[in-house]
């Protein structure tokens, strides 16, 4: 996410970073580069003018030329202003006085409107809400079964009708919800290739019938200014609420994310990072500026770490770490928890200073994999006692995993390694082993 468009920022700041003194000559040479790396994410040409415009009214002020790192006083100006570009603090979903909350979901075909509806369910059910969904885009027989099909995975009821009368069916599903005491409805309406007036009359009539506390337009991140210049024409007709944007683990350029919001003066409330039902997230603007200026996400990645680790397995492993006792088993535990909070450079990017590796290097996730063969290979008495495999051991471990000897022995010298500082850790002696010195 935002992975080129951070890379080219952080040549700029690498120069910024090299300079003794700041003047309204480098200020102003600097910008220019950022406003090039801007337009080349496709951010919206008077929005990257607007912002430059901005940054440089601050960051020529004595403030700055009597900063002790005035470099990096110009990079947190431009973090500022990149959180008051999108939009400055969270902004959630409203909720109705009187249950059922009403939610109507607009935007073209193929956005990710379906799926995005499904995640949200997901999402809500996990703040306690008890969903509906609604199979409102009647001209599409295969979004019907998508989102039956995705109710199903996730035990969330979807109500659908057949027949083309997708407005009767948006407002009889409201009066199943409350039968039904599900607190939240959530509508898939229909999309199409491009805007026209017969959708757009069909959504406003839906609205005008259930009307929502919430309207979301889901915009596809990938296709940059299209987005933007569609979320425009489906304002000026519904006037919604907040923007979803879908596909942001694609190769997106990040003009959308940073164009939108200052263009239709709506809230980014959602990001969907991936095709699974659990990969979507809240969006935060001051963490998304943090993660596009190279800054990483450190609240957002323990936020995702407490959703996806199970807590008591970690009460025992901080058992066994603390007494020198861990074993191959829990190793492979870990790197499943880890794969199971999402891809790894994913995971990678909301850690700081990760925008700093070499430019094309890629993440071997294929390397965590063939890991997790090589162990699962093992006899539950190697798990617990490495040091009994021998060479006959260790071919068979590598014949049963795919991989060669040489990775098996990687593998176990690594895992040696690691128990060896676990044990100077719990008996203390750590600081010893660095020569006495302690790390700040």
């Amino acid at each position: 996410m935002f992975q080129t468009l951070t890379e080219k920022l952080e040549a700029v700041f690498k120069k910024l970073r090299g300079q003794a003194r700041i003047t309204e000559e480098n200020v102003a040479e600097s910008l220019r580069e950022v406003r090039r790396v801007l337009l080349d994410a496709d951010v919206n040409l008077h929005v990257a003018r607007e912002f430059i415009d901005k940054v440089q009214q601050r960051a020529v002020g004595r403030e700055v030329l009597a900063s002790i790192t005035p470099g990096q006083q110009i990079i947190k100006i431009i973090h500022d202003e990149l959180v008051n570009l999108l939009g400055v603090s969270r902004t959630g979903i409203a909720e109705a006085h009187e249950p059922p909350t009403i939610i109507l979901v607009a935007g073209l075909q193929g956005s990710g409107k379906t799926t995005f509806s499904a995640k949200l369910a997901r999402f809500l059910r996990g703040k306690g809400r008890n969903p509906l969904l609604v199979a409102a885009d009647v001209y599409r027989p295969a979004a019907v079964d998508q989102l039956i099909t995705l109710g199903k995975q996730l035990d969330v009821p979807v109500y659908s009708e057949q027949g083309q009368d997708a407005v009767g069916i948006a407002v009889r599903s409201v009066d199943v919800a409350r039968r039904n005491v599900r607190d939240t409805v959530i509508i898939d309406t229909a999309g199409r290739m491009h805007v026209d007036d017969a959708m757009m009359n069909e959504i406003a009539e839906i609205k005008a019938k259930t009307r929502p506390q919430e309207i979301l337009f889901v915009a596809d991140a990938m296709t940059g200014q299209d987005a933007v210049n569609t979320a425009r024409a489906f304002h000026e007709r519904l006037d919604f609420d907040g923007v979803v944007l879908t596909k942001m683990d694609g190769d997106s350029r990040g003009g959308a994310a940073l164009s939108i919001r200052a263009v239709v003066h709506k809230p980014i409330k959602f990001i969907g990072t991936g095709e699974k039902l659990d990969a979507l997230e809240a969006f935060h603007p001051d963490r998304i500026a943090s993660r596009i200026l190279g800054m990483g996400d450190i609240v957002g990645l323990v936020e995702k770490a407490q959703e996806k680790v199970d807590q008591e397995k970690a009460l025992k492993l901080g058992e066994k770490l603390r007494s020198a006792q861990f074993t191959l088993t829990d190793f492979l535990d870990q790197l499943r928890e880890v794969r199971n909070m999402g891809p790894l450079d994913q995971v990678l990017g909301m850690i700081p200073g990760m925008n700093r590796i070499p430019v094309g290097a890629q993440v071997d996730e294929q390397a965590l994999t063939r890991t997790e063969a090589i162990i699962q290979s093992m006899t539950n008495e190697e798990r617990e006692r490495p040091s009994i495999i021998n060479g006959s051991r260790r071919k068979r471990i590598a014949l049963g995993s795919g991989t060669t000897v040489q990775e098996v022995n990687r593998l176990l010298r690594q895992f040696e390694d690691m128990q060896k500082m676990m044990k100077k850790l719990s008996k203390g002696k750590f600081r010893q082993s660095l020569g006495g010195k302690v790390f700040r």
